[in-house]
């Protein structure tokens, strides 16, 4: 393959200090005692706390870190937001033009104009002004199919990935199959990259270790296992760096913590009067537009959206008698911790340490939507951890996802709705600030003295600006 750095001219300076960063969500100090490979890369290197964002969830840490900035600058309040111009609740967009700020890559090209980069499932990668991007894009049917698939620039790397490592594996990604393969599969197209195009800097998310800690929890004995399991994948990855002459970067965006209360914070809205549904073949759909107010639910996070300024007081008095509701946060509030965004709700609910918020509407599961019992990020109103498990209740489960896939593999429309409406199985999440450095997110680097003390996520950029300047040895 072309190397893309090419014949350089000496007298242009020397090249910047190539950088592998990658993003190990969910990683934390405990989580560090079953990862050896990472544990030695500290060790020999550096490691420090990392003071992460609220929301402390994946979109928002992802544009903070490559940004600089906070929520209220790049406007990333959240994975999914209520899109005020549509009137429509949307999850996970992919567009880059979403994120506001000076980013990374931006800087480091106003000192190297060819710096490259390769981001490697980053979020918000589809737009952006990345050299060479990977990021999952299943393939939509006009009958209503979705098939696993991936976007990549430049196109031809699509086929060149998939020939070497197989279709990007979106069932391992995301859903009650989400596994290893997934991240094995990102790590390896990782390294594939590195070695046959040689970016100035690689980004990569692994996001094996967000799978087993929402379903059984951090302190679970499989939680501990995943860990493991993934610190081999990336045993490889670090050794090619190590040989590759690069600097490491390991960040962790949130630590996940134990959790054992759902909250069901938009039916109290909807008991209360102020929020609506429309009803379509005996099934209930939120109505945004029409609701008083609504919340869209990420995580211990909530967005609450109130049509009406006077509607707000009437709002938090149903909230803040609600259970497991520990914080509204009001225009101050949200101007505290860097939320103070027109995206952002008129009021923003945080959960108490054990709580979460589900995006449940409905009173009556018979009218729940049928997209409820399925893995559909971009068609709930709010995130949905059910999806990480098949229903325990249908004793068919297993014999209907069977039946599913058979159709899937003989090219018919299948619809695998095997999702449970019982969110009680959640043993893990995220999004507060973590109570202390043990559950929080943390940074591992290569270089020794690099880090030490504690590192904000506003300060990430800066981080990685500096060891990739050929003289740099730590702040």
């Amino acid at each position: 393959m072309t190397d893309t750095h090419g014949a350089s001219d000496a007298s242009a300076g020397p090249r910047p200090v190539p950088l592998l960063v990658l993003d190990v969500v969910g990683l934390t100090p405990r989580l560090l005692d079953h990862m050896p490979n990472l544990r030695e890369l500290a060790a020999a290197g550096s490691r420090a706390p990392l003071t992460t964002v609220l929301p402390a969830v994946t979109c928002t840490a992802q544009s903070t870190f490559l940004t600089g900035a906070l929520p209220s600058e790049h406007g990333i309040v959240a994975n999914g937001w209520y899109f005020r111009e549509l009137g429509e609740v949307l999850l996970w967009r992919q567009h880059n033009a979403l994120v506001a700020g000076d980013r990374l890559w931006d800087a480091a090209r106003r000192t190297w104009p060819d710096y490259t980069v390769a981001n490697i499932c980053w979020w918000y990668a589809m737009g952006a002004d990345t050299d060479i991007t990977v990021t999952p894009r299943p393939v939509y049917y006009a009958d209503g199919r979705k098939e696993p698939d991936c976007y990549t620039r430049p196109p031809a790397l699509h086929a060149e990935l998939t020939e070497k490592f197989g279709t990007f594996p979106l069932f391992h990604f995301w859903g009650p199959g989400a596994d290893l393969v997934s991240s094995r599969w990102i790590a390896d197209a990782t390294r594939h990259i590195m070695r046959t195009r040689r970016p100035d800097l690689a980004l990569c998310y692994l996001p094996h270790l967000d799978y087993d800690l929402q379903r059984f929890g951090p302190d679970d004995p499989r939680a501990h296992r995943a860990a493991a399991a993934l610190d081999t994948v990336i045993g490889p990855l670090l050794d090619d760096a190590r040989r590759e002459g690069r600097t490491v970067v390991v960040l962790s965006e949130y630590g996940i913590t134990r959790v054992s209360r759902p909250v069901d914070i938009n039916r109290a809205l909807r008991r209360a009067g102020l929020l609506e549904v429309h009803t379509q073949d005996g099934m209930e759909y939120l109505d945004p537009g029409a609701s008083r107010a609504f919340a869209v639910a990420d995580h211990q996070l909530a967005h609450v959206y109130v049509r009406r300024p006077e509607d707000i007081a009437a709002v938090r008095d149903v909230l803040a008698d609600l259970d497991g509701v520990e914080r509204l946060l009001d225009e101050e509030g949200k101007k505290t911790y860097g939320l103070d965004h027109p995206r952002s709700g008129e009021l923003v609910a945080l959960a108490e340490p054990d709580a979460w918020f589900t995006y449940y509407y409905w009173l009556d599961d018979a009218r729940a939507p049928d997209f409820a019992q399925l893995v559909e990020i971009h068609r709930k109103p709010g995130y949905d951890p059910a999806e990480l498990f098949m229903d325990p209740e249908s004793p068919t489960v297993r014999l209907r996802a069977a039946a599913a896939v058979a159709r899937k593999k003989l090219g018919m429309r299948y619809r695998l709705a095997v999702v449970p409406l019982d969110p009680s199985p959640v043993r893990g999440s995220h999004g507060r600030l973590p109570a202390n450095d043990e559950e929080g997110p943390l940074v591992l680097c290569s270089t020794p003295g690099a880090v030490s003390g504690r590192l904000a996520a506003t300060e990430v950029k800066s981080l990685l600006l500096r060891l990739t300047t050929p003289t740099s040895t730590g702040p």
